[in-house]
């Protein structure tokens, strides 16, 4: 399983991505343990349908915390957030959740084009710079993150 240590945001993928998996062909979860454990908690928290593992729910939550610490004390991190910021705004706009967290966005946009990619469509050079600029912000936010777990 991804280290949610070493790279939060990718741990966080990683698990949206399992869960996408096993709701799609949940016969596989009996080949892995670590499947089985995921499913049998998708299972327990009743989101086989859909949502996610309150294990994501809680580390999205600690780096949207980490994001609004940043936001505040560190300039290079604003100035990308601000650049972003419009951008995020539209993707937002044409979700069933515009009130999601900028973080959340950046996630959920990252997963999207990781799906996309996975059929091999292509993204347009707007798309592109978009998702150049969340993942250097997510990027920033896992290193800090880590980090911040390595001087616990």
């Amino acid at each position: 399983m991804k280290s949610k240590r070493e790279n939060i945001a990718e741990y966080i993928l990683y698990l949206w991505q399992i869960e996408d998996y096993l709701r799609a062909f949940p016969e596989q979860a009996s080949t892995n343990t670590e499947l089985m454990d995921l499913s049998d908690m998708m299972h327990a928290e009743g989101i086989m349908s859909g949502g996610h593992l309150q294990i994501a729910q809680n580390a999205l939550s600690e780096l949207e915390d980490l994001h609004e610490e940043l936001l505040d004390t560190e300039a290079p991190y604003r100035a990308v957030m601000l650049h972003l910021q419009p951008s995020l705004n539209l993707f937002k706009s044409k979700t069933d959740r515009p009130e999601m967290s900028d973080v959340e966005a950046c996630l959920v946009l990252l997963y999207n084009v990781m799906m996309l990619r996975l059929q091999q469509k292509e993204l347009n050079p707007d798309t592109e710079v978009v998702v150049k600029d969340a993942t250097q912000l997510l990027r920033f936010l896992s290193k800090t993150y880590y980090d911040n777990q390595a001087a616990l």
